[in-house]
Order: C-alpha cells, then sequence, then structure tokens
C-alpha cells in the first residue's frame, strides 16, 4: 500500500511559493519551463483516417499523453504545458472526432470510454512506449484511469484532473435513455452540413463561453476554439469542428460498482487534482470512494484540492503546474 498525501491550496498560498522539504527551508532553484512556443503538430495514422496532437518538447523523449475533455479538444492544455519542467515532453491529442482529428465514418457510433482507451492502447503499440505516463482532464482523466487500470503493470505515473474515474450514471437512467440517445444519434448522422448552425467569430465565442456555464472565461474559449471550430467554406462563418455525433455520449456509461472495480487494478503513482468546487457531479461521493479505493493497491495516491472551475488547469494553470511539477519530480 502506497503512502498518501492530502493537500489543499489556497489562492493565498500558491504552490508556486511553497519550499520544498528537501532544501531545509531554502527556496527551491527556479525551475526551467518549456514555454509557450515549444511545441508542433503531430499526426498520427489511424485506420479511419488521422489522430492530431501537439507535441510539447523534445521528440527524442518519451512524452506524457495528455488527454481532453468531452468536446474539447487538445488545446484545453495549452495553458498548462508552458509551464511543465522544459525536460519534460508532453503529446497532447485531440480524441477521435475532436478539434483536428479525423471523424469516425458514416455508420460508426462513438463509445467515448472504450473508444479512448483503446485509442491509447494503439498509439503506446505504435510507438513501443514503456512505463508511460497519463495526464488527463474530465473525460480525458476517465480515459487515462481506465488505461492504469487496464495494464495496470505499463503505468508509471497517473495525472488527473477534476476527475477520479469514469463518469458514473444509476442503471435507471441509463435503461430510460437507450432509445433517446439511439434516436439522437441517427439524427445527427444524417444532419447535412447546410442545416447545421454557421455563426460568425464572435457569436461563436459567446456561444461558448454560455454553453461552459462559468467553467471557462472568454480568453480560455479563444483557445479552444482554434482548434474547436472550422470556416464553413459555403458560407462566410463558423462550425463546430468536432463531430455532432459526439453530444450522443450516455451509451458505454459506467456504474459505481464498475467504477470501483477498475479502481482496486491500479497499481501506478497517482496524482489527483481536484478543483474546488470544480465539476457538479450527479454521485459525488464515488468521487471519494475512487480515491479511497485507489489508496488500497496503487503505490501512492497524491490528492489536492485547488480552487477553480473544473476547467482549472485551462483558465488558472499556475494553480495546478507546481502540483504537477512536484510531482513528475519525485521517483
Amino acid at each position: 500500500m502506497g503512502q498518501t498525501r492530502v493537500a489543499a491550496t489556497t489562492a493565498a498560498q500558491s504552490p508556486a511559493a511553497e519550499l520544498s522539504p528537501e532544501t531545509n527551508g531554502q527556496a527551491e532553484e527556479p525551475l526551467q519551463l518549456l514555454g509557450e512556443d515549444s511545441w508542433e503538430e503531430f499526426s498520427i495514422a489511424v485506420p479511419w483516417g488521422t489522430v492530431e496532437a501537439k507535441w510539447w518538447g523534445s521528440k527524442e523523449r518519451q512524452p506524457i499523453i495528455a488527454l481532453h475533455g468531452w468536446q474539447d479538444n487538445c488545446g484545453s492544455f495549452d495553458r498548462l504545458c508552458p509551464l511543465l519542467p522544459a525536460d519534460t515532453s508532453i503529446l497532447a491529442i485531440d480524441l477521435p472526432g475532436h478539434g483536428k482529428s479525423s471523424h469516425y465514418p458514416m455508420g460508426m457510433q462513438y463509445f467515448i470510454f472504450w473508444d479512448g482507451i483503446c485509442l491509447i492502447r494503439r498509439i503506446v503499440r505504435k510507438y513501443n512506449w514503456k512505463n508511460v505516463t497519463l495526464l488527463g482532464h474530465s473525460l480525458g482523466g476517465a480515459l487515462t484511469f481506465m488505461y492504469a487500470a487496464s495494464f495496470p503493470t505499463e503505468v508509471e505515473k497517473l495525472i488527473n484532473i477534476d476527475i477520479a474515474g469514469p463518469t458514473v450514471r444509476s442503471t435507471q437512467r441509463m435503461a430510460e435513455g437507450t432509445g433517446r440517445a439511439l434516436d439522437k444519434f441517427l439524427d445527427y448522422e444524417t444532419l447535412p452540413e447546410s442545416k447545421q448552425p454557421c455563426y460568425s467569430y464572435d457569436e461563436m465565442i459567446k456561444l461558448v463561453l454560455d454553453a461552459y456555464d462559468g467553467s471557462v472565461d472568454e480568453p480560455s474559449v479563444r483557445v479552444l476554439m482554434n482548434r474547436g471550430m472550422r470556416h464553413n467554406p459555403s458560407k462566410d462563418g463558423y462550425l463546430f469542428a468536432r463531430d455532432l455525433r459526439l453530444k450522443v455520449s450516455l451509451l458505454g456509461m459506467f456504474t459505481a460498482e464498475q467504477t470501483l472495480a477498475y479502481a482496486r487494478q491500479i497499481r501506478c503513482r497517482v496524482l489527483n487534482i481536484r478543483g474546488i468546487p470544480g465539476m457538479k457531479f450527479e454521485t459525488p461521493q464515488v468521487y471519494a470512494d475512487v480515491i479511497a479505493t485507489l489508496r488500497e493497491n496503487a503505490a501512492k495516491v497524491v490528492y489536492v484540492e485547488v480552487p477553480g472551475t473544473h476547467h482549472l488547469h485551462l483558465v488558472t494553470p499556475d494553480r495546478v503546474a507546481p502540483h504537477i511539477n512536484r510531482f513528475l519530480k519525485e521517483a
């Protein structure tokens, strides 16, 4: 059983100003950071097209694999990655149907949890990476959690932001919603582009800002929409870049029992950063139950609470990065 450290960070006491216990009260030497321009586009061939990504840092190192949240894109990490150590590489990918990545062919359905786990495995096997470190936010954190549980001896570190495990739904809610979800999926599949809403740039920014309901600010929306919108070739305006079919997310959800069973499989070192207030979960107790279950078998579990919204890594990355940097530095 690994040791557990529980900490809380307040706005008045930024982790960047904390002293390291290894320095006997002396301030740590300034950390060399990646910076804003240390990335390039990266493309991964897959059977249905390509998975697009941003590779931060040197390509001579095995990267941390970073996965974003539902209907976001890898731009979600654009403000966090520059604050990570310069000797770190991060591969932040656009999940299938998100950002610049290929959409699934007509007739294929998104089972976002299971698809994502398989995608991580596909990438790891393609590049023969060993002892991987995973970073996830929201849906991306659910995927990294599931991967660490499915391949417990092949993951070294798991870093999740404002998510503990897959979204939990009651069996009754899943049963009642299946029919509606299937019809909605088929409706989206046959909706021609000419009938999809088209917006001006400013309209798109305002629409997304309102939809996120306080989780992001306007500058953060502009960062996300660099990959989240595309120009409409037939009209003077913009469309969402993501696949509309992604809006049907109910199918393939988990029960609390399933999530806890997977939590018991995880053996790696874990850092979980919970936003306060962060996301409002339908079953908030499951978050605490997952953390408690991880402590049973994981090599180490570090749980920290950081003031911020669900997108705290994008809106207030300076509060998040020091915790990640400290965790990466630890053996």
